[in-house]
């Protein structure tokens, strides 16, 4: 894996210690090993170099995005991406995995530990709820790949940023058309979109999405659990 993942990164200028890679392959080993008993990725083993991990840590080339010292929150981790791999590479992020699956917790608890990741805490929850505590406006970065669309998704993330910081969403061909249809979400939520980020990946066409968190999202939102995917706004 390491090989085939340093052929993609290090031609767009992405570059890691020798030590980063080792701990990036401990965890690929225990997402092949713990994904015989359970769903956490449908993606073929030959293909998550590029697909899962190269795809999560390209955005390290945003250096706009990703401070030093960032506080970051990965909502829906799952099988832990991008969390995971921005943690590995950035110790000096302190990043929180939140799933609403006891089991993905367990799994990405199982990583934590065994990899050696004390910049990460994984917390189960559901992030309408998790958004509505200690957790809500104190990051720099929430982030999800994979999630929903972007007019749900906004409602997930922008609760969690602090005022001056962003959301940030992993997103596929449909970024574009997702963004019109999110404008009357940002507008409520507080946030201002920029133009999608094509991530450089041979013959994928994945995005960046950026949104700025500008002034404090209202109170009412996010509205309670299952409410943002069934009416979103």
């Amino acid at each position: 894996m390491v090989n085939k993942l340093r052929a993609i990164l290090e031609p767009s200028g992405l570059h890691m210690r020798m030590e980063q890679y080792e701990r990036l392959e401990a965890y690929h080993a225990l997402l092949l090993e713990w994904n015989q008993r359970m769903d956490l990725t449908n993606v073929p083993p030959d293909e998550m170099p590029l697909r899962h991990y190269a795809d999560s840590l390209l955005p390290l080339l945003r250096q706009d995005l990703f401070l030093q010292g960032a506080r970051l929150v990965d909502v829906g981790s799952g099988a832990g991406f991008p969390g995971l791999p921005l943690a590995i590479v950035r110790p000096d992020m302190e990043v929180v995995l939140l799933d609403s699956l006891k089991k993905r917790c367990l799994f990405l608890q199982t990583v934590v530990d065994t990899v050696g990741l004390a910049n990460v805490c994984v917390l189960h929850g559901r992030a309408e709820d998790a958004a509505r505590g200690e957790l809500r406006a104190v990051f720099d970065l929430a982030v999800a790949r994979a999630v929903a669309p972007l007019r749900v998704l906004a409602e997930y993330l922008l609760p969690f940023a602090k005022v001056g910081g962003k959301a940030v969403c992993w997103k596929g061909p449909a970024a574009r058309e997702e963004l019109n249809q999110a404008q009357n979400a940002l507008k409520l939520l507080g946030g201002r979109a920029d133009a999608p980020w094509m991530l450089p990946l041979q013959d994928q066409e994945h995005m960046l999405l950026t949104i700025h968190k500008t002034i404090a999202t209202p109170k009412i939102y996010p509205r309670k659990a299952g409410t943002p995917g069934k009416k979103p706004l």
